[in-house]
């Protein structure tokens, strides 16, 4: 990445997994990185790279941290899976006003490249989509099954729409593009696979849904990174500002069923595969039952769904996108990878010890989860007028 020695980045939401590696990646190539959280990083930050305490709700707290920076990647949100989805106003405060308070923060501060990290569920929610592209419209956002991917869509849309900005030190204009990537893997990772691996443990994992022939896709965190780099580079002069103004998806360019994806992961620490499939429709409502659950007494006991909505969607129906636009204008190339690192990551912690239990216990488990679920589903048909 060019020019990196003479700039400074700031990385909202840099203590996490994905920002605390592309702050690595900035420092190796010697640039000054300030990391913007709520919380320190629990890994040592490398060399000089600063930590500055902060919460992207208060404005003035961002104003401060912008200040002599060069380049912002936004990448601090909240919602985007679990529980965390049903919590409406945090979302809202984080992902729209806080987006607004960087923004307003750039242009007072002269800041003139933005770097927006959003998510394929701008354009998704939950129809089919096979080698979709840029041109495609945003979701209505009435549509959106969670207030995560509405959310993410009206930041996304004030970032765009915001590059061109004069910047109120007349120093030039704010150029600003956001990055649409896939599901995010990695060793370390920790928004995702450690809940995979808890349902895995506790034996929950014992069944797919959806067609064996939906593909979705997912990024390794490396070429993620890149792609920031690649996107930071090309709203300079040096690349003619050609990412300015632009939307791209990012994955690893590897269309691939869901649960086979995680194949080496579930048969990489020891435990069978599931070989039951049970309907989408039937996990989708079992997914609602629970998001209306969790409304009722979440204010009591805020436990953690098996899956919502979103999630059912976002697994178990095809939407994968073309890579072109990427390659073609920020020379974006995917290297390939796979979860090798990730089981070795969750073997060097103490996970991967094989369950005891029989063939038949399994299958009498099985059962019996299946018949719980299909037993919750009828017990609720009558109040939600089915």
């Amino acid at each position: 990445m060019e020019n990196a020695r003479t700039d400074t980045f700031l990385i909202t939401g840099g203590c996490g997994y994905f920002g605390y590696r592309l702050a690595c990646s900035l420092y190796k190539r010697g640039a000054k990185v300030i990391l913007f959280d709520t919380s320190p990083p629990s890994q040592e930050t490398p060399g000089d790279v600063l930590f500055v305490r902060g919460d992207i709700r208060d404005y003035a707290q961002v104003e401060k941290a912008v200040r002599g920076v060069d380049c912002v990647f936004h990448i601090a949100s909240y919602g985007m899976s679990g529980r965390e989805q049903l919590n409406r106003r945090l979302i809202e405060e984080v992902n729209v006003q806080g987006t607004q308070n960087v923004l307003k923060a750039c242009v007072e501060h002269g800041v003139s490249r933005l770097v927006y990290t959003s998510t394929f569920n701008v354009v998704f929610g939950g129809q089919v989509i096979e080698k979709g592209d840029e041109s495609l419209p945003y979701l209505p956002l009435h549509l959106h099954p969670d207030h995560y991917s509405r959310t993410k869509s009206l930041a996304e849309m004030a970032v765009l729409k915001a590059n061109g900005t004069a910047l109120k030190d007349g120093s030039g204009l704010l150029t600003t593009c956001a990055l649409r990537p896939a599901g995010i893997y990695g060793p370390g990772e920790q928004r995702h696979l450690p809940r995979i691996v808890s349902y895995i443990e506790k034996g929950i994992f014992r069944f797919v849904y959806g067609k064996p022939t939906s593909l979705v896709e997912f990024v390794h965190v490396d070429n993620l990174v890149s792609a920031h780099e690649l996107a930071a580079q090309a709203l300079t002069s040096e690349k003619p500002h050609c990412s300015a103004g632009q939307a791209y998806f990012i994955s690893d360019g590897r269309p691939v069923n869901n649960f086979e994806f995680f194949r080496p992961l579930v048969e990489g620490l020891g435990y069978p595969f599931p070989t039951l499939r049970l309907p989408i429709s039937l996990i989708y409502f079992f997914a609602f039952l629970t998001e209306v659950i969790h409304h009722l007494i979440g204010p009591f006991y805020n436990f953690q769904p098996l899956l919502t909505r979103t999630e059912v969607y976002k697994t178990g129906v095809t939407h994968y996108f073309s890579m072109a636009k990427a390659k073609a204008e920020l020379g974006y190339e995917p290297k390939e990878h796979n979860l090798d690192e990730v089981v070795e990551w969750f073997r060097s912690r103490g996970h991967g010890k094989k369950p005891r239990s029989s063939c038949l216990s399994r299958l009498l488990l099985d059962v019996l989860f299946v018949a719980a679920l299909v037993a919750v589903a009828f017990s609720f048909l009558p109040v939600v007028g089915i």
